[in-house]
């Protein structure tokens, strides 16, 4: 055996006595790890959550979608600040773009012709930041629908639902102030057209004008307080809301599809990482690709094909972005009513449709899971998805609303159609106004049938198997089609759910002793929670299963026999 007379003391651990021991030297990374461990405590947190599980499905990617494209616009935005001149201040245009050069019109106009054709990449990124607005606002509706229509919202997530309407209001408005920046024709008339509703408000409408645009209509100040608002107090909000959300989901954990070792205590996916953070990370690249290429190849807000905006002109046709075109709908084709009371003029004509209905369907979503969970009872944590048509009453509802929605979004678009379809506008704009109140009507009771057949067809599947397509012929001459079970991880999925709470009588609530106002809310909730429950499908119990399945093996046994002794035993047998 040899001894080392000089060893290496730098990677020897030394100590004083009272605080652990530590080597000598090591990895920079390592020290600074250790060092902010130290003062903030992030080791304990992180070593918590960069392991945390999320489940796996295409339908939860559609938030993410809305997260990345929030991300694009940031990104895009700082690029546009750098050359933007938020200022009403008249130049004359003197730049790239032949056509304009020489008109006189705003800083803020003149700018964005500037990053349009004098900036490197200005148009690609002018056009990525709309097309990102666009797409935000499109993935936040669709990510609501899926947390809707499978009860992702209810216990404990009812705070998550209402920031993400809350999110869905602020990206709506900040799409208004960012495409009203440029100042130019189509915008402008947006505007106007905002200013006008400003003042449809009963006593106070020509003050809120005056206090927004700084004076008369339009004023020199508009463009730079739409900036302030766009690119700092929104967005600031929009971080901090997105922020929360986030936060919220880590805690609550998850939401996760009914299947075989999925329960309410846990959640079967992949760790944040590497697995989740991978594919995000992947998933995030898709989505700035395919703004990207919708930025290049498909024009988006041509500013200089309108011109700069000028009060005593107004561009034929002229529609807002997609997102603004339901209220806008709603204004076309109300009646022109109006009140004249003490000196008042009451222009229902503009508050139904916009200072009345927007407000009323936000807080028509908002309140969602909080009337069914009282009309319902149910007070139990959730994080097992539903199928749609397992709550065929919620479903109905939510395809009513978007019902409405989708009329009033067409007849935003009035003369487009009657344009282009060769229809009398008139005959357009009197279908909608009853269609808006009728086809919610027909939707919510074809949705709500549709979802209770679907119901009676996984009832049929679970408790008399799957059609196989085999025919059978049996000794009488007679054909039948042969069914197979179920697979055990199908049918658990199928089973997966709870049976609908039986409602309260009025004989229950009386015999309770409750009187007055408590008495007469029970039976209001209690006729509501029959008329949400009226005709649903209850999942078999477990004694229909346990027959079913024998049935089905009995069954599977007899179809393997007959086709086994060919049809010199039973006749032809036909597949």
């Amino acid at each position: 055996m040899s001894v080392d007379l000089n060893p290496d003391l730098s990677k020897v651990a030394s100590t004083n006595g009272t605080t652990p021991a530590t080597t000598k030297g090591g990895k920079a990374a390592g020290a600074i790890a250790t060092w902010a461990d130290d003062r903030l405590g992030l080791g304990g947190a992180m070593k918590k959550n960069i392991r945390k599980v999320f489940p796996d499905h295409w339908s939860f990617m559609l938030g993410e979608i809305a997260l990345w494209s929030f991300v694009v616009l940031l990104l895009t935005g700082v690029f546009l600040t750098l050359w933007f001149d938020p200022s009403m201040t008249e130049v004359q245009y003197d730049g790239a773009y032949d056509p304009l050069r020489g008109v006189h019109m705003s800083s803020a106009m003149a700018s964005t012709l500037d990053i349009s054709f004098d900036v490197r990449g200005g148009l690609l990124m002018r056009q990525m930041h709309h097309w990102a607005a666009m797409i935000f606002i499109a993935s936040m509706m669709i990510h609501m629908l899926r947390v809707y229509l499978t009860g992702a919202f209810r216990k404990p997530r009812e705070l998550n639902w209402v920031i993400g309407c809350l999110l869905l209001l602020l990206g709506t408005i900040e799409g208004f102030t960012g495409y009203s920046l440029p100042d130019d024709l189509l915008s402008g008339t947006g505007v106007r057209a905002a200013d006008g509703f400003m003042k449809a408000s009963p006593v106070i409408g020509t003050y809120m004008s005056f206090f927004l645009f700084g004076g008369e209509f339009p004023g020199d100040a508009i463009i730079p307080r739409f900036y302030a608002m766009h690119i700092l107090l929104i967005p600031g909000i929009l971080l901090a809301l997105v922020a929360a959300h986030m936060l919220l989901l880590v805690y609550h954990k998850h939401t996760q599809w009914p299947g075989p070792g999925r329960t309410e205590g846990n959640v079967v996916g992949y760790p944040m990482l590497p697995v989740y953070a991978a594919k995000a990370g992947g998933f995030f690249f898709i989505v700035f690709g395919v703004i990207t290429l919708l930025g290049g190849l498909f024009s988006l807000n041509p500013v200089w094909k309108f011109g700069p905006y000028d009060p005593s002109k107004v561009t034929a046709g002229s529609q807002p972005d997609w997102y603004m075109g339901w209220p806008d709908g709603l204004l076309r084709i109300i009646p022109a009513w109006e009140t004249h009371i003490w000196g008042i003029t009451l222009s229902w004509n503009v508050m139904l449709p916009i200072l009345v209905m927007p407000p009323l369907m936000l807080m028509i979503l908002m309140a969602l899971p909080f009337l069914e969970a009282w009309i319902t009872g149910d007070k139990r944590e959730h994080h097992l998805l539903q199928r749609p048509r397992n709550a065929p009453t919620r479903t109905a509802i939510m395809v009513a609303l978007m019902t409405f929605y989708g009329l009033s979004w067409a007849a935003g678009g009035n003369d487009i159609i009657a344009i282009k379809m060769h229809l009398s506008i008139n005959q357009i704009t009197y279908f909608m106004r009853g269609a808006v109140f009728i086809g919610p009507v027909i939707a919510f009771i074809i949705t709500r049938r549709w979802c209770i057949s679907l119901q009676r067809h996984d009832e049929g599947k679970l408790l008399h198997g799957y059609e196989t397509g085999v025919l059978v012929r049996s000794p009488a001459g007679g054909y039948a089609e042969k069914h197979l079970p179920l697979p055990e991880g199908k049918a658990y999925t199928l089973t997966a759910r709870d049976d609908d709470p039986t409602p309260e009588t009025v004989e229950e609530i009386d015999a309770s002793g409750a009187t007055g106002r408590t008495a007469r809310l029970r039976k209001l909730r209690a006729k509501l929670a029959t008329v949400f429950f009226a005709d649903n499908v209850q999942k078999p119990t477990t004694e229909e299963l346990h027959e079913s399945q024998h049935h089905a093996e009995h069954e599977l046994h007899e179809l393997e026999s007959q086709i086994a002794a060919g049809p010199n035993r039973h006749g032809p047998a036909e597949h």
